[in-house]
Order: C-alpha cells, then structure tokens, then sequence
C-alpha cells in the first residue's frame, strides 16, 4: 500500500452557522462553502473544532455532511472531524458511517482522559485498522490536554499507512520541524495554527487547515500557495498584513473571533451555542479596524 496525502494546501476548519434561534443556518452554510470553494480553498475539513462539532447532534451533523458534500460536488476533497476519546466508539463509527463523498478523517487525540503515549499509539493504531479512509492526526494539547510527542507521531506513521499526514497545532516548532525531518515517505505535516503556517511550509509542511481561511480565503490561499510555490517573499506578505487578524481570532477563543469576523462581513450571524459565547464589543470592534487597514491589502473572497 502506497501512503499518499492529498491534503495539502489551503484547507478550511468550516464553521457551523446558527440563526438567532439557535437552529443551524443551512443557506448560510451552504453559501459559505461555496464561496470559499470558489476562493481558493483546496479542501474543507467538516466538523471539526471550529465547527462547535461537540454542540451538535447526531442527526446535525448527518445533515451537514450531506449539504456540505452536496455543495462541494467532488470539486475539492472533504476531510471529516470524527475523533473522540472514546476508542471503541470511534472506531465503531468509523465501521458503520455512510463516509461516502469524504476522503479521508481528522482524528483529534483523546482528550480529558489524558491517555500516556502508550496509550495514544494504541488508540491510533485501533482506529487506523477500523478507518475505511486514510487518516489525518490531529494533535491539539491545548484543548485536550495531552500532547502527542513527535516519537509517537513517527511510530504511528511508521505503522500503518493509511495514517496520511497530522494537524499539528501544538505550537511547537522544534517538535514539528522533528516530525518533518524524520516523517516516512508520503507522510506530511499541515499546520494547524494559522500564524505559523508560513513558518512550517518554509521547514517543510505542506499546509494549513485553516480558521481566518473561512473568511479571508482568496488572500489566505494566495499566502499558502506562494509558499508551496517558494514565493516567500509574496507568502511573508500577506502573512504580516495578516498579523493583528490572527491574534484576534484566538482573544476570546475559537470559533468566537472567526464568527464575529464573518458577521462583520454580513456573511453569518454572530451566534454560538452555549457554552462558548460570541465575542466581546471590544474584540468585534478591534477586528472592523484589523478589516480596514486589510482592504486592498488581502483579498477576502
């Protein structure tokens, strides 16, 4: 079995839209992934983190799977958020889902139960054997609590194939930079925090899996494509303009600051489902003057 990752470039975390009622905005979620397939995104990564993926029930996110894949039409690749810390749920999903249209799956590592590296390698190696599609590793300490070392990494990768690539989202570089050096063939490393991309590409990543993505998609790509391309000096553009944008998306936490921005584009509604909370006035404010100075400068859509 040859290992091949066809996630790479700009992908998108896409969120979820809620109406004022707390409902899901279907129109405004099928719009908006249109609009950023139209823009430059690669792929979309479906129900994930930024999704508020945790707040939606089984039957929500059947439903945005199938209006997603029906908007993208095959025309990029979709990659699926269905990780938990649960490994026999995990892995029985994995065995009986309908993952038709998708092409491959973002686990996240186990998260509250602060598994050892032992017992992270084995959840891996258990889902990796259950998954009908190739697999992305998602290794976010930050909102799990336990950080996959770049060893465990490389021992997955180097046991089974069907592991693709890793999210990393650890923030640190000398951890990835070691994934990257030593990764097996055909195994990659997207980055996924936004203000490190750049960096990462330039050591060897291959991509991001984006949140200001979903609503700068068009200049966001633009800076992930020049960089793929060894444009450095175009990608450092759009990535210092771009600054200020990514620290206010993180200030009040995600999806909150992606949110309030794609409400100030009159894209979405600034809605959240308990218990995250939309964005300060502050922030909301700070993010229309981090807008202005971008106009002419990043291109959104």
């Amino acid at each position: 079995m040859q290992r091949t990752n066809i996630f790479r470039g700009m992908g998108i975390a896409l969120v979820t839209p809620f109406k004022s009622n707390g409902s899901i905005d279907w129109e405004a979620l099928e719009t908006l992934a249109a609009a950023q397939i139209n823009s430059g995104a690669d792929f979309l990564c479906v129900l994930g983190t930024t999704a508020e993926t945790p707040c939606l029930s089984s039957e929500e996110k059947a439903e945005v799977m199938q209006r997603v894949k029906r908007v993208a039409a095959g025309r990029v690749p979709l990659l699926l958020g269905c990780g938990g810390n649960n490994t026999r749920a995990v892995c029985d999903y994995l065995r009986t889902a309908d993952l038709t249209g998708f092409s491959g799956v973002l686990i996240v590592c186990p998260y509250y139960n602060k598994p050892s590296q032992e017992g992270l390698y084995r959840h891996f190696r258990a889902v990796a054997d259950a998954s009908p599609l190739p697999i992305v590793l998602y290794n976010v300490p930050g909102r799990t609590g336990v950080n996959l070392e770049a060893d465990t990494t490389l021992r997955i990768a180097a046991a089974s194939k069907k592991v693709v690539a890793i999210k990393e989202a650890s923030g640190r570089v000398e951890q990835i930079s070691h994934i990257i050096r030593q990764a097996p063939d055909g195994f990659e490393v997207l980055s996924g925090d936004d203000g490190l991309t750049l960096d990462l590409m330039q050591r060897g990543g291959v991509g991001v899996i984006s949140v200001i993505g979903n609503a700068y998609p068009r200049g966001y790509s633009d800076m992930v494509h020049a960089a793929a391309e060894g444009d450095y000096a175009t990608a450092k553009q759009i990535n210092t303009a771009l600054q200020d944008m990514y620290k206010l998306m993180m200030v009040d936490g995600n999806p909150a600051g992606i949110k309030a921005l794609l409400s100030a584009q009159h894209r979405i509604n600034d809605e959240l489902r308990l218990p995250l909370v939309p964005a300060r006035v502050e922030t909301h404010d700070e993010i229309n003057e981090a807008r202005r100075k971008l106009v002419g400068v990043v291109t959104d859509f």
